[in-house]
């Protein structure tokens, strides 16, 4: 009987015009919406559509959810309880080799955004000193960097045109403000997936045509040269470099000595780590200081040529007069005339802020085995930027170049920042003086130098190709818009560029109708079923004539896709996990949907190697371990401490089986992004290595970019046992005559009609020699027959020979992982000479 809610919904719907869809459209009159199986089972399943009230359980948050928002804003809190000596000290290198370098760097990027010097030290101060409460990254370091100087310069110059009576540097703080809240709030909403929309070709073709826009519109600096304007694209500034050399200074021999020195001592430093790798972290510290050297060298020089003269009859351009500490602290100044002057520029800004700083934080967390929160991030960025301001800061994210020098420095958590702080808060007031000389041409060197390294290589380049050859022109377009254009520009055309090609691929994609063929696992030259060939009755049943079974089917373990939930379903194997792409698999989810997978993994496996630690302070920064509590539970317990806080009763990863039949094309990202995770998992994984398994590719193209990826063979183990590896292959009948669907159409005919169309062959099974091998090169040997023989018919391998882990279906897919699973442990277990438990957990 329908209830008052849903009488008085009818009647709103009536009464609007609408006409409601029944639950069930269609009713049998015999089964009464029964279908005929679950009569005849007496048990009946009807599939419920989601209701409104499941949508609004699913969106609004609960109360453990919004604790947990509260929490996670402060990232701090979750390991400065683990604080100890041995992360201070290695936060104590790291902090002052960084400190040293951003120094000068800071001040190089204020010129380059049309500031006095002082204003890039205020915003390295904030940056450093602010991060650190919010930051899941121990690496990045947010500062003053050279494409977003350079986005500030041009919004600086162009509000001296519309609003002349507004000094720069509020101009520059009131751009801070704005960019820094809207990226605060993407934070807080917790919209991060958003920078996924930026692919790896658009972030390349924006980084190398930024770092040839800033290089360009440097070497007029470096030279002496004067007469023009260095904001113009850069193809008009190179020309009128070149016409203006024979107006070159004395600029030109300490910017052009500077430049030398700096590449030389990197390269010395690198050849002589290589040849004395015992000593390669005290070469590291050389290189990195080497920007330090080299400014207090050319600030000694430029000294003693200028002392004595005033500062307008100097041999050369210097920096003269930096205010000692924080002159310039105010509160902003924002206002509408302001907004309406820099609001053009807000969107470059905001991308700026965020896809350099998202994507190095992401690319140095796996580098170093960690993950990133990019909303979490972007609450860093956005507080940074808000409060920079009031002591004359500019727009601040993260830097390539100085994060890679933390890094390398052996830092241990993000409180190195506040090294960095007080090293350039010293700077500030102790150090203005020596400022004073500092050559103008040395400091565009500097920066020519440090923007050097965001050109992409011409190796990765070619890398692409082999992944996505659009993209490859995507990053060209990119490139030559920046360059004959403006750094904005480029950023829009690579970004609507690489949205458009998605857009195309989404909305033109078309299905394939599938057919149903018959195939047979097969490995080396026994068909998997037959008998003495047989697979373990748990994973597999055979009917009564002796032929495998139907293949399997798989269903999500949840259930979300309608399907019955009075199924069961189970892990198909110990440590063994198949893995759907639901949406495709390219650039926007890429890393949401990976991320899902091995969080997943790590949830449901524990790690091979329970290896403890010595000291705390061998922990990584962001796995403080577990609590006194957990180990005094292990111990009782009789475990290791490397146990204590771990199930030990979950499997160890094995395989991962990923279904790509929904997935028409990978790109750049997605492929790098999977790259990473087989690494990630590996090492998680360790000393063994996760066998991937790939099935239903349904693209050429996606086979040629997973293979240029090392995916599709099996991956190269430390312990050999890859040598042992039996490859399982799906064949076919390839249809005519003499197929087996033919023999059974003529086994009909001869039932019903009395005759027979042709003759039915046997059914024995010759197959083709095989090595058992995966080695191309064995595989693919001219004398090696790549089909299949059933006397009058004939079968073919449906995948090629060469490519094992690529799979027709799920079935054949999880048939090998298991197989070579079972194989490598009967293996192990004969060299080792010692019986181990069969349990395939441990």
């Amino acid at each position: 009987m329908a209830t008052l809610r849903t009488k008085i919904g009818h009647g709103l719907a009536k009464g609007l015009g609408i006409k409601l869809q029944k639950t069930q459209p269609y009713q049998d009159e015999l089964t009464r919406g029964e279908s005929v199986f679950s009569v005849q089972t007496g048990e009946t399943f009807i599939e419920e559509e989601p209701t409104t009230a499941e949508f609004i359980r699913e969106v609004i948050p609960n109360g453990q959810q919004i604790r947990d928002y509260f929490w996670s804003l402060f990232p701090f809190l979750h390991w400065i309880g683990f604080y100890n000596g041995q992360w201070l000290a290695g936060d104590l290198v790291a902090g002052i080799t960084v400190g040293a370098v951003v120094v000068p760097q800071g001040m190089a990027y204020a010129i380059l955004a049309n500031l006095p010097p002082q204003f890039g030290l205020y915003s390295s101060f904030m940056g450093v000193l602010i991060y650190w409460f919010f930051a899941t990254s121990k690496d990045i370091t947010i500062g003053p960097v050279a494409v977003m100087s350079t986005i500030v310069g041009n919004v600086v110059s162009n509000a001296k045109e519309t609003i002349p009576h507004v000094p720069s540097h509020y101009v520059a703080s009131a751009l801070a403000i704005l960019a820094g809240s809207i990226v605060l709030f993407i934070g807080l909403i917790r919209c991060g997936w958003i920078v996924n929309l930026i692919s790896l070709s658009a972030l390349s073709a924006f980084m190398t045509g930024s770092a040839i826009n800033i290089a360009v519109g440097q070497v007029p600096t470096m030279m002496g040269i004067t007469g023009f304007s260095t904001r113009e694209a850069s193809y008009k500034v190179f020309i009128h470099t070149l016409q203006g050399l024979p107006r070159t200074k004395l600029d030109a021999a300490m910017g052009l000595t500077t430049l030398f020195m700096l590449y030389s001592i990197r390269s010395l430093c690198k050849y002589l780590a290589k040849r004395n790798p015992q000593k390669q972290k005290m070469f590291f510290f050389l290189s990195t200081l080497r920007t330090v050297f080299v400014i207090l060298l050319y600030t000694m020089i430029s000294w003693l040529a200028n002392r004595g003269r005033d500062s307008k009859h100097t041999r050369f351009k210097i920096l003269l007069n930096v205010p000692r500490g924080f002159q310039n602290a105010h509160v902003p100044m924002l206002n509408s005339e302001i907004a309406s002057a820099i609001a053009s520029d807000l969107p470059a800004s905001v991308i700026v802020l965020l896809i350099e700083h998202i994507a190095i934080s992401k690319s140095f967390g796996r580098v170093n085995n960690y993950t990133i929160n990019p909303s979490q991030e972007m609450v860093a960025i956005g507080v940074t930027n808000l409060l920079g301001p009031f002591l004359g800061g500019y727009p601040a994210t993260g830097s390539f170049s100085r994060t890679a020098i933390k890094s390398k420095a052996g830092v241990r958590t993000p409180f190195a920042g506040v090294i960095t702080a007080v090293v350039v808060l010293l700077a500030i007031y102790a150090l203005p003086a020596v400022f004073y000389y500092i050559p103008s041409a040395t400091l565009s060197a500097v920066i020519i130098h440090a923007v050097g390294d965001l050109i992409t290589p011409p190796n990765t380049l070619y890398q692409f190709w082999r992944v996505s050859p659009i993209e490859v022109l995507i990053f060209f377009v990119g490139v030559f818009v920046t360059v004959f254009s403006s750094i904005e520009n480029g950023i829009y055309a690579t970004i609507c560029i690489s949205a458009a090609v998605l857009l195309f691929r989404i909305l033109l994609g078309k299905g394939t109708f599938l057919g149903r063929v018959k195939v047979h696992s097969v490995v080396g030259d026994q068909v998997v079923g037959s008998e003495g060939r047989q697979t373990p009755a748990e994973y597999g049943t055979f009917n009564g004539s002796g032929e495998p079974a139907a293949r399997n089917v798989f269903l999500p373990l949840d259930h979300k896709d309608g399907t019955n939930p009075g199924i069961e379903l189970e892990n198909p194997y110990p440590g063994v996990f198949i893995y759907r792409f639901s949406e495709g698999f390219n650039y926007p989810n890429a890393n949401h949907t990976l991320d899902y997978l091995t969080e997943y993994i790590f949830k449901h496996t524990r790690r091979t190697n329970l290896a403890t630690f010595e000291r705390p302070g061998d922990r990584p920064w962001n796995d403080p371990g577990p609590t006194k509590k957990q180990r005094k539970a292990a111990k009782a317990a009789g475990l290791s401490e490397g146990a204590a806080g771990v199930d030990v009763n979950l499997p160890t990863l094995k395989a991962v089986i990923l279904d790509f039949s929904s997935v028409n094309n990978v790109d750049v990202t997605s492929v790098q992004q999977l790259i990473d995770v087989r690494n990630q998992l590996d090492r998680y994984a360790a000393p063994d290595v996760v066998d991937w398994h790939l099935a239903c590719i349904n693209n050429r193209w996606t086979k040629r970019a997973l293979v240029s990826a090392g995916f599709g063979y099996p991956t190269e183990r430390p312990d050999g046992l890859h040598r042992r590896w039996q490859s399982i292959f799906s064949v076919a009948e390839i249809g005519g005559s003499d197929s087996a669907a033919q023999a059974a159409d003529d086994e009909l005919n001869e039932k019903t009609f009395g005759r027979s169309l042709s003759r039915p062959g046997p059914n024995d099974i010759e197959a083709a020699p095989s090595e058992g091998s995966s080695q191309d090169a064995e595989i693919l040997k001219p004398t090696q027959r790549q089909d299949i023989r059933l006397s009058n018919r004939k079968a073919v391998v449906v995948h090629g020979l060469n490519r094992p882990l690529f799979h027709v279906d799920l079935t054949s897919a999880l048939q090998s992982a298991i197989h070579n699973i079972e194989n490598r442990a009967h293996v192990q277990r004969e060299d080792a000479a010692v019986p181990i438990s069969p349990d395939p957990n441990h």
